[in-house]
């Protein structure tokens, strides 16, 4: 039997890797995608063929992720709750889509992942693998007690309390935080945005322009997507933006709240009445289908269409003013 397993170089997916060649009698390979997760993922290989890989894939998708899941939820105004950004569910698409790929190359009986339970339904990963081919086994490996031992070592080596879990990507950072922890979070553990009440007293102001909804330029140098989100992060996180805590978790995005931010005053002045409620209304059906792995069907495909022909009105240029932590329009 050949298994591929979806790896992120965690203790828990690590520790999946002996547990699937012992459970199945099994090859394992192990697929691993930069997102723009920040980790140093020649290491990832070599620590995945440590623990017993057959072969270790790593792959670059942070052009792919950009262009085509990133792009289309900034243009769809897709926020969670209409303003909690959905970084890690929106990495999930193209991680299934790698997957498969590579199970198909390496011609497995299945693949294998790590994300964590939901009661009484498939994961939204696992929704999506099956969206992309039906006829692969999907095997969940969140459930071997070894591995949680070890998640909760590991979280440790790395200054957090037992119990968070730390997903990122270029888009954003995700912490997941213990049920029974109510103490506030320690400083250390944001990465991205600095103690509002210890940034600058001066605020910065940027200049984001628009084509179609594209962003294309900061203060008028134009570059690629992703150096854009680069530098905007940077300059975003410096000022405190982007911190916010939801559903257990505690979350970073400063570029990608100042983006939305600069997007939704635009279109909100590029359209109106009608048209305008009905965006809002696809924002939300957006969401949902974002976060509940329905990626890959034609209901997303028909949103799209509609979310396109809005992004004709939005071009131009939006000043947004950064200050402790705060994103306003400047004038």
């Amino acid at each position: 039997m050949r298994i591929v397993l979806a790896y992120s170089g965690d203790l828990t997916t690590t520790a999946a890797i002996p547990w699937l060649r012992q459970q199945y009698h099994a090859d394992v390979i192990t697929t691993t995608i930069d997102l723009g997760q920040g980790r140093a993922l020649e290491a990832v290989r070599d620590r995945a063929l440590a623990a017993g890989a057959l072969r270790a894939h790593v792959l670059d998708g942070r052009d792919q992720f950009a262009r085509d899941h990133i792009l289309p939820s900034l243009k769809a105004d897709a926020l969670h709750q209409q303003q909690f950004v959905m970084a890690v569910p929106l990495g999930r698409p193209l991680i299934a889509r790698k997957l498969v790929e590579i199970a198909e190359i390496e011609r497995a009986d299945a693949v294998a992942h790590g994300a964590p339970a939901q009661p009484g339904r498939p994961t939204p990963l696992e929704v999506l693998i099956r969206s992309v081919n039906p006829s692969f086994r999907v095997i969940a490996v969140h459930a071997p007690p070894p591995a949680d031992r070890l998640a909760d070592a590991g979280a440790r080596t790395l200054g957090l309390p037992a119990g968070q879990h730390v997903e990122a990507n270029l888009w954003g950072r995700s912490v997941r935080c213990a049920e029974h922890e109510s103490a506030p979070p320690d400083e250390g553990v944001y990465t991205l945005t600095r103690d509002p009440a210890e940034c600058p007293d001066e605020p910065a102001v940027v200049e984001i322009a628009f084509d179609r909804g594209i962003p294309r330029a900061i203060n008028g140098v134009f570059m690629p997507l992703l150096e854009l989100i680069a530098s905007l992060g940077t300059i975003a996180g410096a000022h405190g933006v982007g911190r916010a805590a939801a559903d257990g978790r505690l979350c970073e995005a400063p570029a990608a709240i100042v983006l939305h931010a600069a997007h939704r005053q635009l279109q909100g002045q590029a359209t109106g009445g009608d048209l305008q409620a009905f965006a809002r209304a696809v924002s939300l059906k957006y969401v949902d289908l974002i976060c509940d792995g329905l990626w890959f069907t034609p209901l997303r495909e028909a949103l799209d269409a509609f979310v396109d022909n809005v992004q004709e009105r939005v071009s131009g240029g939006v000043r947004l003013r950064l200050f402790k932590g705060n994103v306003v329009q400047h004038r």
